[in-house]
């Protein structure tokens, strides 16, 4: 492995980092410090202060207080474009490349060699003398959109470089890459490590950190945690850092909390499932499932990004149509890929951002609780506004929805009765599963507590429910979690869980006392492709 450069200056020093967003503290005095030639890891669960702080490291944010220096130097002034951009680049899990320019057109792209008439020779000889340079091979004529994801990545890399930055930031890079294209991946920035450049590395898969990484550092709560060697830094004490939940362990608590069952009515083994998938499978996206939910149940799927999880959530309510494999709801199958059968089967859908897929914000309350079921507000396909209203006043009555009424513009609630706008809508039709993707996002604790509630009463009630999260706190109402990491399902927990142990297994990352879903000990490192360290 590529020592980094520990006699130069680094690249980028951060320190004492305070970034405000209103009352929100996103980054409490964060510190950060990456060596030339060093492949740097920057790890937390969701909220950690990892996004803030990358806008901080490339000028998107302007910090409140702190420093941050390049090789010694000041940063560049907010807004310095140009500057930031000789400094450090980010390439993100969202390819930045322009789809239907060519490959030469995106490296070059606001700055075209000459001045007023592009000699586009010209231009695709400098282009692939560029990809030459740092070892891509791509053709130079080629459309972004005809590139695959790693192609992609390395091209942004390229372009990044030839602006003269040292520290490419990678968000996410191997999360839309096989197992191939991880290697190779990973077998270029280590030849560009060589050449002194650094990497700042941001995965939910620590197994890639032990990997490809000399150092990471951990925050948490907003706040620096760790920084170690990651060849002495044992995974259980990474994972520790991560959650505070490992006795000991650096940046851990003083015990570990261990999550009991929920407490809730025992649902019948042997009474038919409220939903069953046998052999559901999407290529590319998670392997064979084979799932069963009983009434009384909340089963949890839990899995960081990319990890197929959420694929599954959406496969179920029929946004995306499965490449085999069979589906039913209470013994009744469900055509695959229709959105429409679905909900008819008694299918209940809380997508995962409410303002993208939940909510028409310029429609009142009563319009977005009723919409999946104007079929019951009139006659002859009518909708009949004093029926609308009654059922809606209904559901705000039965889930507290804090409005001045249905005909509210549903645009003027806050975020946690928005989503609980969200929820009415999905229970209208009194499914016999509720699937819900993240169901809490972006709402404050209180809201969360009476979001999580509502599904626990949907089981109570009978029915059965699915949350799709990387939520602790959403997980911890279920009473069974499968743990998704690269598109299978890696571990199965019942009550009795730890942050620790779910992390971990979320995470890529070996943890005892896990089990598989036969109920045997399941290591997780053998299920990653066959990839060790």
């Amino acid at each position: 492995m590529t020592m980094p450069a520990v006699d130069q200056p680094a690249v980028v020093r951060a320190q004492g980092i305070v970034k405000r967003f209103g009352p929100t503290v996103a980054l409490d005095r964060a510190r950060l410090a990456v060596r030339p030639g060093e492949a740097h890891a920057l790890v937390g669960r969701n909220g950690a202060g990892k996004s803030t702080l990358v806008s901080v490291l490339t000028g998107m944010e302007r910090p409140d207080e702190g420093e941050v220096t390049f090789a010694d130097e000041p940063a560049p002034g907010y807004g310095d474009t140009a500057a930031w951009q000789r400094k450090v680049a980010c390439v993100y899990q969202k390819s930045m490349v322009v789809p239907d320019l060519t490959v030469a057109e995106n490296l070059y792209l606001n700055r075209f060699p000459g001045a007023g008439r592009i000699r586009w020779r010209a231009l695709r000889a400098d282009a692939r003398a560029l990809l030459a340079e740092y070892g891509v091979e791509v053709d130079p004529q080629t459309r972004a959109k005809d590139l695959s994801v790693e192609q992609r990545q390395f091209v942004e890399i390229a372009r990044a470089l030839s602006f003269g930055a040292r520290l490419i930031i990678l968000d996410e890079p191997t999360a839309q890459l096989d197992a191939g294209g991880i290697d190779r991946l990973f077998a270029k920035l280590l030849e560009l490590r060589r050449q002194g450049v650094a990497f700042l590395f941001i995965s939910h898969h620590l197994q890639e950190v032990y990997e490809l990484c000399d150092t990471v550092t951990v925050f948490r709560d907003a706040r620096h945690v760790l920084t170690a060697p990651v060849a002495g830094l044992a995974k259980e004490d990474l994972v520790a850092a991560m959650t505070g939940d490992g006795g000991g362990a650096p940046g851990g608590d003083s015990g570990a909390a261990v999550h009991a069952p929920v407490a809730r009515k025992a649902a019948d083994p042997d009474g038919e499932p409220v939903l069953r998938t046998e052999g559901l499978a999407l290529e590319g996206e998670f392997d064979p499932l084979d799932l069963v939910v009983r009434p009384g149940e909340v089963l949890g799927l839990a899995g960081a990004t990319a990890s197929g999880n959420t694929a599954v959530g959406e496969t179920l309510v029929g946004l995306r149509k499965p490449a085999g494999g069979r589906l039913s709801v209470r013994g009744r199958p469900v055509r695959p890929g229709s959105v429409p059968h679905a909900i008819d089967a008694g299918i209940g859908y809380v997508p995962e951002d409410r303002h993208d897929q939940g909510l028409v914000l310029g429609r009142s309350v009563a319009e977005n609780a009723t919409l999946t079921v104007t079929d019951q507000l009139g006659p002859y396909g009518t909708v009949l506004p004093s029926r609308t209203r009654a059922f809606a006043q209904r559901m705000i009555n039965s889930l507290d929805i804090k409005t001045s009424g249905p005909s509210q513009p549903v645009s003027g609630l806050s975020g946690g009765n928005q989503q609980k706008v969200v929820i009415a809508r999905a229970l209208a039709r009194e499914p016999s599963v509720l699937v819900a993707i993240r169901p809490t996002a972006g709402v404050d604790v209180k809201s969360k507590d009476a979001l999580l509630g509502v599904v626990r009463e949907v089981a109570e009630a009978g029915s059965g429910a699915v949350i799709v999260s990387d939520e602790l706190d959403d997980l911890r109402v279920c009473d069974r979690i499968l743990a998704f990491f690269h598109g299978r399902v890696v571990a199965e927990f019942g009550g009795g869980w730890s942050d620790r142990q779910l992390v971990a297994a979320m995470e890529g990352i070996t943890e005892p006392g896990t089990t598989g879903t036969d109920g045997t000990a399941e290591d997780t490192e053998d299920r990653t492709e066959g990839r060790q360290p």
